[in-house]
């Protein structure tokens, strides 16, 4: 990459006009929005010209605009307003106004992005505090066109500057942000064994992530794809619940194609309670869920949805309200690809790599809702492989991880079994600890971790099981309580010795008569 960590730093560094005037929590609702606005805008400074005489030409002659204003600027989205950042800079009186005008005159679509971003309120705050013009200054030296900053590379970027601000916080950007190399082992072992089909002339894969975050999921998987066949036809699909990485996604999408075809199929909102691909399957699909994240929010519709059974997303069991990774596990293989007729050339399925922490692993009793899930895969052998991860790979933790393999058409040679493949030990030290990051996995190493899972063989880091090895029945053994009376002249020594027994030669009554006559009596009855 082009001097990344400079560019890193550099954005990163706006930070210090911030300081006296935002809260450590605020510096990424600026950083952010402002990052991708000045992408947007050298990505349409070449085409400005053109759009605006377009739109005075045919302004007031046609309803709808947009299909011709896209064609003049070249991409999926375009803005209508004279405004540039070198324009809006050249009026620091009007700034903040001429500013929400810019973004008014965008594209829906584009418009919708940096709504998600609550530009406006951080327009107002940043100048009320005098410093939106300052900040703009500094936005307008660094040049983002993906000419200078590809699309593969401003993703680095902005999941970098996301790690960098939860880490201010002290926050867990996992739920964000998986590292590179974790993303690039996923797609290694999801098209391993499709390397054949996916050689083939008119091929169309599509690729879907249902907590997509910033969209490095898919972008990677679908690079690998066109490695293996430049010609084949990709469609990335995404659903994300937090509006910033949403936003990131979304508007980087859009300037990959003139089309912005894949940024079209990026979707706002929660995919446990409101799957908006519901009526779509998908040939790959890839994920990192949040870890040990409550789904309280999304409860009534999960409950609801697990209600319907084996019709429903969510039929197999529910795992306990503090973690949902197994309901995002369930739903993913709700949506694999049904298998097509063993007589076409195709054979369809759908193949999912999940990375995941211990948990959906180890925890539920036999019976409870994680055991069930469990249940579900093994006995309609799902499960192809899980790979221990080493630790320390993520940011801001440090725990174990595990990438789960699964599929709907394993080969003959898997069908039945389950791959164990113990990869701790591929690691290498990184030369400058990121968080609690202070190990990568090499290129090398990701090659090795291939090779085991496409070779299929027992051997010091593999483990092939047969999936009822993994069976279990709880058992509950009871028996009559059983208790020994015997009056022998040793239990009743005991006894004297006991304070309980001693205590019943004491007397609470409060006359001083009545509590000398009950004491006698009640030594009477100890000493015999």
């Amino acid at each position: 990459m082009n001097n990344f960590p400079e560019k890193v730093n550099f954005l990163w560094s706006i930070a210090e006009l911030l300081r006296d005037a935002f809260k450590r929590s605020k510096y990424q609702d600026v950083i952010l929005p402002f990052t991708v606005l000045r992408r947007i805008d050298c990505v349409l400074e070449l085409t400005k010209n053109e759009v605006l005489e377009t739109h005075n030409r045919y302004k007031g002659q046609l309803d709808n605009l947009d299909g011709i204003l896209r064609k003049a600027s070249g991409f999926a989205f375009y803005n209508t307003s004279p405004f540039t950042f070198e324009r809006l800079l050249a009026d620091p009186h009007n700034l903040a106004a001429n500013l929400n005008a810019y973004i008014n005159a965008f594209s829906d679509n584009m418009r919708e992005v940096l709504e998600k971003f609550d530009f406006r309120n951080t327009i107002a705050k940043m100048d009320e505090a005098g410093l939106l013009f300052l900040v703009m200054e500094k936005f307008k030296n660094i040049d983002l066109h993906p000419d200078k900053i590809s699309n593969m590379e401003m993703g680095y970027i902005f999941e970098e500057l996301i790690r960098k601000f939860n880490e201010a916080l002290n926050e867990n950007p996992g739920e964000h942000f998986t590292p590179r190399e974790v993303i690039r082992l996923m797609v290694n072992l999801l098209l391993a064994q499709d390397a054949d089909a996916l050689s083939q002339n008119h091929i169309v894969r599509t690729v879907y992530d249902p907590c997509c975050g910033s969209g490095g999921m898919l972008t990677i998987a679908e690079q690998r794809i066109l490695e293996i066949n430049p010609r084949a036809e990709v469609y990335l699909f995404g659903q994300e619940i937090n509006p910033e990485t949403f936003a990131v996604c979304k508007s980087d999408l859009c300037m990959k194609s003139a089309d912005g075809r894949d940024a079209e199929n990026i979707i706002f909102g929660s995919t446990l309670s409101n799957d908006q691909h519901a009526g779509r399957r998908f040939d790959y699909q890839l994920s990192n869920p949040p870890y040990g994240k409550e789904w309280k929010m999304d409860q009534a519709a999960v409950e609801a949805e697990a209600a319907k059974g084996k019709s429903g997303r969510f039929g197999a069991g529910l795992p306990r309200i503090s973690d949902g990774q197994l309901l995002f596990l369930q739903h993913m293989l709700n949506r694999m690809n049904p298998c097509a007729a063993p007589t076409r050339q195709d054979k369809g399925g759908g193949r999912v790599a999940i990375v995941m922490n211990g948990s959906p692993l180890f925890t539920g009793d036999a019976g409870s809702g994680e055991s069930e899930i469990r249940r579900w895969i093994l006995e309609n052998d799902w499960l192809e492989a899980i790979v221990a991860l080493p630790e320390q790979l993520f940011y801001n933790t440090g725990i174990a991880t595990y990438v789960w393999v699964l599929t709907n058409r394993k080969s003959e040679a898997r069908k039945g079994k389950v791959q164990l493949i113990d990869a701790t030990s591929f690691w290498a030290p990184m030369r400058k600890s990121l968080g609690d990051k202070r190990r990568e996995i090499s290129s090398d190493d990701i090659q090795h971790i291939t090779r085991i899972f496409m070779d299929f063989r027992e051997g010091k880091p593999s483990r092939i099981f047969d999936t009822t090895d993994f069976s279990c029945r709880k058992i509950t053994v009871e028996r009559p309580l059983r208790l020994n009376f015997q009056a022998s002249q040793e239990r009743m020594s005991r006894l004297q010795e006991q304070n309980a027994f001693k205590a019943l030669a004491q007397s609470k009554k409060k006359d001083a008569a009545v509590q000398a006559k009950e004491i006698d009596m009640l030594k009477e009855v100890t000493e015999d």
